[in-house]
């Protein structure tokens, strides 16, 4: 670059101690009629949006415009966005900031807190920080990130540390301790929650002649004697304090402790300044009308004059200057670009630049600097700071003039990484992109770096500028779903006029481009846009069911829901869509619904034989299945058995007898269901038997047992008539009744009359079930009375062993001639030497092995 033109960017540079700082020009602001004087203004941070209305708390002349306050949004550049009427009741607008997601947070004096998009439009409803504050009105408000700090007229300070709270948690306004005050503070600040290590956030009172800070529910009085302070401003990072004080001095305060002055600076005014901003982390701006004055910790302050009024917006790396006219971005100057455009620098990456101006001009003096370069192995180091300025600087020639030289150099250097050439050239193309006065995001390249280009994307999405999000995600490979989603929504909201078919086409077109796109979003906002035929249309592209069917039900297409859900496979879908139809259709066309879909009635029946009786019966009776309506009432019978008051003679027997009477009365009506007919009818007659049974006796035993339990029972309570009428009814069978008889005798020790039963006439089930009864209640004399007349010898045998009586075992066991059933009965009686010798010579003498 020749000399006048390194000249020329040096004369823009303004040294305060060996640092120097530069003030470009960003835009020239394209408002009209925008006076920063009459209004009130928020700005929000990283090259946002800013906010502006008409301080009320003036009195001014109006120029041709309504009487009515207007809230406007810019873009940085001066473009409006949008405005709206402010209507909003609640007293004064006391402040307003914007949130880090970039809503506007507006609090007046009854404490009503309202929140405004981009398009100036309210989000959700007004929140409040109190009663407190709506009986005493909010005179004071300092905002940080998503959060605010408030003091009313009764000098009570309230906090919200998440704006995302208000209105879902009760505690998102904390009242903070009291001071103590008497009076307003002087000044207010806060250090942010993140600065510090309770991680809550500190409040600093500018109070008496030093500080208040509150902290963790804590309040110290500190920096007794610095003040009174006049303004004060935390640095970015919360450990530098800025304050004015009232007899003229800027001190500089460790947040650490705040009696530790670092640095002081005595103004030539003690009339405190309007604003007070850090610039970076080393130097002040102090703003009074016409004058902004910077301090930094060396050399004298410099000086910057204004003729008209304008706003400072503190950035992490230098403060943007608002004005009438234009915005500045005020910034120290990188140390890459001082050594290549200082006045007289001879550092390499100049001597590159100058390399590359006689190369332009087909100079042989290119060489000879290159030549230079290569001879102190300063080449490497020369591109990279040609890079690293290109980055830094906001004018695109010079950018491109850097970036060359950095190019120019890289042809004679083969040891230079291009990968970071490269991505400097991305960034500058994404920077460049943003900074266009359409756009209005003058973001620096740290700013960018410090907010992602993720949120960056967020934030141009949430302006409205869908197309250029759309081509930066594509270009850094990231995610379009959320910019094509967003755009959708916003188009669908925007077009009113555009029939749904002609809107359905060009959203169609747009959402193809990503794969995973949620339809079924797209189609909610349409829904709750008012456009409830496009959200069924779109619904219909939605290829995951899970999206696809709640929707549907919120759109009022419940029969396409169930359709959707029954092709989808999912139990869980087809029960969600059934419950929903169920509580919202007349029973008669629920039902209409369900038989014209098979599938749907299996599941809601399977459903209904678990929980809901009453209306299985109905789905039942109305499909004509009378013999499933059967088994139903049957096995209501059943459960209602469980109920303490069902059973053991109690009044809901009645009921019982009904259910399976009615039972009877369905099966009955086929000829396929004889036998279930028949044994409803055993059922109930056997119900009614037990329920006098229990009448008689007045013991509640009877009642769902089986007909050998209860001729077993009537056995055991000594009701030998009403167990012989039992088996009489009911048609049992001899052998049946004997054996029911033996071992209920046998159970409760009545070995008199097993005897006499034993004796009535010959047992059709022979003796040996009264040895077997006897045998298991340890009646072994007893059970001698029966084993003689046992017919079979093997039972005769195997009888007497059981009851330990060898001698006649082998002597049954001897008619057997079983060589089987020798060795069994040797085996059981092997601990016995005696018995076993007994069967020993038994086996010889029969001649077995």
């Amino acid at each position: 670059m020749a000399a006048t033109n390194a000249v020329a960017v040096a004369a823009e540079w303004l040294p305060l101690g060996n640092r120097y700082y530069r003030k470009p020009t960003l835009y020239t602001m394209k408002w009209k009629h925008i006076d920063l004087s009459r209004n009130k203004l928020a700005c929000a941070p990283f090259g946002g949006p800013i906010a502006i209305i008409r301080d009320d708390s003036k009195i001014v002349q109006l120029y041709a415009e309504s009487a009515l306050r207007k809230l406007r949004i810019f873009n940085s550049a001066g473009v409006q966005v949008s405005e709206s009427v402010w209507r909003n009741p609640g007293g004064r607008l006391v402040g307003f900031s914007w949130a880090d997601d970039q809503t506007l947070i507006c609090i007046v004096q009854d404490g009503t807190i309202y929140r405004y998009d981009q398009r100036a439009e309210i989000v959700g409803p007004g929140a409040s920080l109190g009663r407190e504050c709506f009986e005493s009105s909010v005179v004071e408000c300092v905002f940080w990130g998503n959060g605010v700090v408030c003091v009313n007229e009764r000098l009570e300070l309230f906090c919200v540390t998440d704006f995302e709270r208000l209105g879902r948690d009760e505690g998102a306004v904390v009242k903070l301790p009291d001071v103590g005050l008497d009076e307003m503070p002087h000044c207010v600040a806060v250090i942010e929650p993140r600065f510090t290590e309770s991680e809550s956030v500190v409040v600093l009172l500018g109070v008496g002649d030093g500080l208040v800070v509150i902290e963790d529910g804590e309040v110290h009085r500190v920096g007794e004697g610095i003040g009174p302070v006049q303004k004060m401003v935390v640095s970015r990072d919360g450990k530098m304090l800025a304050a004015f004080t009232h007899d003229g001095r800027l001190l500089i305060l460790s947040t650490q402790d705040f009696s530790r002055i670092i640095f002081e600076h005595e103004c030539e005014s003690a009339l405190p300044p309007e604003q007070l901003a850090w610039c970076g982390m080393d130097t002040v701006l102090l703003y009074w009308d016409e004058v902004l004055l910077m301090v930094g910790p060396l050399g004298e302050p410099i000086n910057y004059y204004y003729d008209e009024p304008i706003f400072l917006i503190s950035e992490c790396d230098g403060v943007r200057i608002l004005s009438n006219t234009s915005m500045e971005f005020l910034q120290r100057v990188p140390d890459s670009t001082e050594v290549i455009f200082r006045i007289g620098s001879t550092e390499p990456p100049a001597l590159l630049i100058d390399a590359l101006d006689h190369f332009d001009k087909r100079s042989a003096k290119a060489d000879e600097n290159l030549r230079e370069l290569r001879r102190r192995k300063a080449l490497p180091e020369a591109i990279e700071a040609c890079v690293d300025a290109a980055g830094y600087e906001f004018d695109i020639s010079r950018q491109r003039t850097l970036l060359r030289a950095a190019s120019y150099g890289q042809a004679f250097c083969s040891n230079v990484p291009r990968d970071r050439f490269q991505e400097m050239c991305k960034t500058l193309r994404i920077l460049n992109a943003v900074r266009s006065p359409d756009v209005g995001i003058p973001l620096s390249i740290q700013q960018y770096k410090v907010l992602t280009a993720p949120v960056l994307i967020s934030r141009l999405i949430n302006a409205n500028h869908h197309l250029l999000a759309l081509r930066l995600s594509e270009y850094l490979g990231l995610n379009q779903e959320l910019v094509v989603m967003h755009w959708a929504c916003s188009k669908i909201t925007a077009s009113l006029a555009i029939p749904d078919p002609a809107l359905l086409d060009i959203l169609l077109e747009k959402l193809k481009l990503s794969k995973s796109i949620s339809y079924a979003a797209v189609a909610e906002h349409a829904d709750k846009s008012g456009r409830r035929k496009l959200a069924a249309m779109l619904i219909e592209h939605e290829p995951r069911s899970s999206k696809q069917v709640p929707l549907l039900l919120s759109i009022g297409e419940e029969d396409i829901a169930l359709t959707k859900a029954i092709e989808s496979g999912d139990t869980d879908l087809v029960y969600m869509v059934l419950f929903h139809i169920w509580h919202k259709r007349p029973y008669l066309e629920f039902l209409g619904t369900l038989h014209a879909r098979p599938l749907a009635q299996d599941l809601l029946i399977a459903y209904a034989q678990c929980y809901k009786h009453d209306f299985l019966k109905q789905i039942f009776t109305t499909t004509g299945q009378s013999e499933e309506v059967a088994f139903v009432l049957w096995k209501e019978s059943w459960e209602l058995s469980k109920n303490p008051m069902a059973s053991k003679g109690a009044p809901l027997h009645t009921p019982r007898l009904k259910l399976v009477e009615d039972a009877r009365k369905l099966f009955a009506e086929s000829k396929e269901h004889n036998f279930e007919s028949k044994a409803a009818e055993e059922h109930a007659k056997l119900l009614r038997f037990q329920h006098e049974l229990e009448v008689k006796t007045k013991q509640a035993i009877f009642v769902d047992s089986s007909i050998s339990d209860t001729i077993r029972t009537c056995i055991v309570i000594g009701n030998h008539k009403d167990a012989l009428r039992v088996k009489t009814e009911f048609k049992v069978s001899e052998k049946r009744w004997y054996w029911l008889k033996v071992f209920a005798l046998a159970t409760i020790g009545d070995w008199n009359g097993l005897e006499k039963f034993s004796k009535e006439k010959r047992p059709p089930i022979g003796y040996k079930p009264f040895v077997e009864a006897c045998i298991e209640h340890d009646e072994k004399n007893e059970a001698l009375k029966y084993i003689p007349k046992l017919s079979n010898p093997r039972e005769k045998a195997e009888a007497y062993a059981r009851i330990g009586m060898a001698n006649e075992a082998a002597e049954a066991a001897s008619q057997a001639k079983d060589s089987e059933l020798l060795g069994r009965l040797r085996m059981s009686f092997s601990q016995n030497a005696a018995a076993s010798s007994i069967f020993d010579a038994l086996r010889d003498k029969l001649g077995v092995s």
